[in-house]
């Protein structure tokens, strides 16, 4: 897909990874972050924990249907199925993205919005490290499906894959901390485009 819509990738940063599995948590703006994740991480097998309404979406939903954990949120009993499927997964051996926003934002992107702590809950409880990446123009390259006339074109993606945080580091901070260093080290490129948001 990325190769036939004309999505060369950019890497901005390309910080080392370390042995799998471990977490992949980035901003989310665009579809774009999805489809273009095997691009940006084709060495190493992994699975999205996403929001379950986005099998709603035809094209999305046969591309995603097997590549994802779906997480109901408004259902606490499928949402911790989801979870105990996530640690499945990981002690198979496949690492787990997750857009810790939740979801996305719907004003102001790339502006992003307050992590949710399942990630870095996951992260601590089965002790593996957490990569961070930022994604900072896919929301102009490709837009939410529901936006017909929404942003749809060719162009090259930015991406920053930041060092990634050590499982020592991740159990010597509370679930809190982790996701405020996290958010901090995802927006610091964000804010650099976009000075605008700093206040």
């Amino acid at each position: 897909m990325r190769v036939f819509c004309l999505y060369p990738v950019i890497r901005k940063k390309m910080a080392q990874l370390p042995e799998g599995p471990y977490i992949i948590v980035a901003n989310h703006t665009s579809y774009l972050d999805i489809f273009l994740m095997y691009s940006i991480l084709p060495k190493h097998p992994f699975l999205f924990l996403g929001k379950g309404e986005i099998l709603n979406y035809p094209i999305i939903k046969t591309y995603f249907k097997g590549l994802n954990i779906p997480v109901h949120r408004t259902d606490r009993v499928k949402a911790a199925k989801s979870f105990i499927q996530a640690k499945k997964a990981v002690e198979e051996g496949w690492s787990i993205v997750i857009f810790p926003e939740g979801g996305i934002p719907d004003f102001d992107n790339p502006k992003m919005v307050p992590f949710k702590n399942g990630a870095f809950r996951l992260a601590k409880e089965l002790k593996i490290p957490i990569i961070p990446i930022t994604f900072t123009n896919h929301y102009q390259l490709f837009s939410d499906p529901t936006q017909v006339l929404g942003p749809a074109r060719p162009g090259f993606s930015h991406v920053h894959i930041h060092p990634f945080l050590s499982k020592e580091r991740i159990n010597s901070l509370t679930e809190k901390d982790l996701s405020d260093v996290c958010f901090d080290i995802i927006n610091e490129p964000i804010l650099k485009e976009n000075p605008q948001f700093k206040s």
